[in-house]
């Protein structure tokens, strides 16, 4: 048994020898067994009952992970694909967006160019059968019909949908291909010659997709833009850096990062950028992270546009993935990364101490942060010089050049219930489905839509009533405080079912606060007095 032991050790040995030898230049030490690995041996052969060894693997893999920073994070064989899938900016499918409305799958949306939407498949249909087996009024849940639909391209999936007009069930063979997943959320005019982009991930797709709304928008006369990097929590570090390149001329410092082992890298840009010239305007609060903040801060370093909004989340570091042997990922911080003042923008963290990183957020809302540019302090250590020699801060994210306090003054309980139960989206859908028709015809654009369409009392009084069917009861002081939000709410809602997500933002952004700022000061002279204009 001993000799079995230590045999086993020995190939542990090995197989170390093969991962971190070949393939990161470990010192001939790395070979030698680890407790770790004694430990799960010892376990392993002398333990009472069987244990699953590689489950014990799994857990002492995180577990060493969590002792690290917040970002570095294991990532089990099972789960790489769909994390992967929001930054590879594609998947494999049918090409729909639904939602479980009353016990069945309704499809809101049919993704432009996809299977279903080739196939004459369209927003209000409700999907009965999944290859044959009844799916309706069966609770089924989200996860289930992502497993029933989503599969390898080429291969078909049999749905049986119900449509309004339609006497019997319509048959469709799906056969299954590359979803694209869209990183621009919306993009149009706010104002005449003023262009507005909103973007919510950096994925592979993100900078074609931004050049693509860029052109459409210029044709339309924009002169100055706006782009909403709010609740943007980041992705590729090399599309910030493409993205960033768009908006400054030649040879400027991006980005660079630092490591202890890493090789350093300085970002810079190139020749030939879609806004060079003009005002811009990028909308930035406390969610905007990682990729976000490399683009803030490098517009911000050089003068080239005017950052508004709050301070962003602070996530200034560079993970690289290790691939393991079974296929998992050790996706690891390796580097900071830094503005081109130098700013690390890294928010302070205590290795190990999760809990306390987690609550950053929390405490910057009890400390008032969130609502007054005076409750942030930054230690003088902290203080850097934009090209202009305007003064900016490190220590922890990027501080807005104009601050705009987190609006809380139409929020109720009565609202985040509503929210909670899902009333808003389940009332306009509803609402929709049954109104789709007459809806298109009385406003055949979102312009029109968005100019005449009015809540009525009566469809207010409607809502309520859903909501008290929801479990939501009636409560008189919270819907005088946030019934000019629900309002607002259920007309975007009513709009992105009427079209798409760029219709829902042109609706909601009534009450973006930054945005209106960036608006005004794009129209007056704030970008004059600063010297940003046409840098």
């Amino acid at each position: 048994m001993r000799q079995h032991f230590i045999t086993r050790l020995f190939s542990i040995a090995m197989l170390a020898f093969l991962f971190f030898g070949q393939n990161h230049s470990a010192s001939a030490q790395a070979i030698q067994p680890t407790k770790m690995d004694y430990a799960l041996e010892i376990i392993k052969y002398y333990y009472v009952d069987t244990v699953n060894d590689s489950k014990l693997t799994e857990e002492a893999l995180k577990a060493m992970i969590k002792e690290l920073d917040p970002h570095s994070v294991y990532i089990p064989l099972d789960e790489m694909r769909a994390m992967n899938e929001p930054l590879v900016g594609k998947f494999e499918g049918v090409g729909i967006q639904f939602n479980i409305h009353e016990d069945t799958i309704m499809v809101t949306q049919t993704i432009p160019g996809g299977p279903s939407e080739k196939l004459g498949i369209r927003a209000g249909d409700r999907i009965v059968t999944i290859n044959d087996t009844n799916v309706a009024s069966s609770k089924i849940t989200n996860n289930d019909v992502l497993k029933k639909l989503r599969g390898d391209k080429g291969t078909k999936v049999k749905v049986a949908i119900f449509r309004r007009g339609s006497a019997e069930l319509i048959e469709y063979v799906i056969t299954r291909d590359q979803i694209p997943l869209f990183s621009v959320d919306a993009s149009y005019m706010v104002k005449p010659q003023i262009g507005y982009i909103k973007i919510s991930r950096f994925a592979d797709s993100t900078v074609d997709e931004f050049k693509k709304a860029l052109k459409s928008l210029k044709e339309q006369g924009a002169t100055s833009l706006i782009l909403d990097l709010q609740n943007n929590g980041g992705g590729y570090l090399n599309r910030a850096v493409e993205l960033s390149d768009e908006f400054l001329s030649e040879g400027k410092k991006i980005v660079f990062t630092r490591g202890r082992n890493s090789p350093s890298e300085d970002f810079t840009s190139t020749t030939s950028g879609g806004w060079e010239k003009g005002k811009l305007a990028i909308l930035i609060d406390e969610t905007s992270a990682s990729a976000s903040e490399i683009v803030s801060g490098a517009i911000q370093d050089w003068d080239r546009g005017l950052i508004i909004g709050r301070r962003s989340f602070g996530k200034g570091l560079v993970q690289k993935p290790f691939q393991l042997p079974d296929g998992s990922v050790i996706r690891l911080t390796v580097a900071h990364y830094y503005t081109p003042s130098g700013r690390c923008i890294q928010k302070p963290y205590e290795l190990g101490d999760e809990d306390e990183y987690d609550s950053d957020l929390n405490n910057r809302f009890k400390h008032g942060e969130l609502f007054s540019s005076d409750s942030i302090h930054f230690a003088d250590s902290t203080k850097y010089f934009t090209n202009a020699k305007r003064v900016v801060k490190g220590g922890g994210g990027i501080m807005p050049d104009v601050f705009v306090p987190l609006d809380t003054t139409m929020g109720s309980t009565y609202y985040s219930n509503l929210l909670r139960k899902g009333a808003l989206n389940d009332f306009t859908l509803t609402y929709t489905d049954n109104n789709r028709a007459q809806l298109k015809a009385n406003y055949p654009t979102i312009q029109v839509f968005t100019e005449k369409f009015k809540i009525e009392q009566k469809f207010m009084d409607d809502f309520i009533a859903f909501g008290e069917k929801q479990g939501v009861p009636m409560d008189t002081a919270g819907y005088k405080n946030s019934g000019p939000l629900i309002r607002l709410q259920l007309k975007a809602l009513l709009a992105r079912n009427l079209w798409d997500t760029d219709a829902y933002f042109e609706v909601i952004n009534d009450i973006n606060g930054a945005l209106q700022k960036a608006i005004e000061a794009i129209q007056n002279n704030t970008f004059e007095k600063m010297k940003l204009a046409d840098k």
